[in-house]
């Protein structure tokens, strides 16, 4: 349970943006949803079953993102001319 909370600690603010970006997409999804279908259910169901999935696949991309930012900056080594 330690470990759990030590990533939490660690990931707070991105943890925050992405629960943030979870409620809008719900409810942007259930607006979504509902004019398409028509159907209170159908709507509620969608709105909570898409988000969820793209909330964990943002949190995700985001770790990535700030991977590649801190990365050491590689460059190619020069190559030396053929030997003749």
């Amino acid at each position: 349970m330690s470990h759990i909370r030590r990533i939490a600690r660690q990931n707070k603010t991105m943890l925050m943006k992405t629960g943030s970006y979870y409620l809008i997409h719900i409810g942007v999804a259930a607006m979504v949803a509902y004019a398409v279908t028509g159907n209170l259910l159908a709507s509620l169901t969608l709105s909570l079953l898409e988000p969820t999935v793209q909330a964990v696949a943002f949190f995700f991309h985001e770790k990535a993102w700030a991977r590649r930012q801190n990365a050491p900056m590689t460059q190619a080594a020069p190559t030396a001319p053929a030997a003749a």
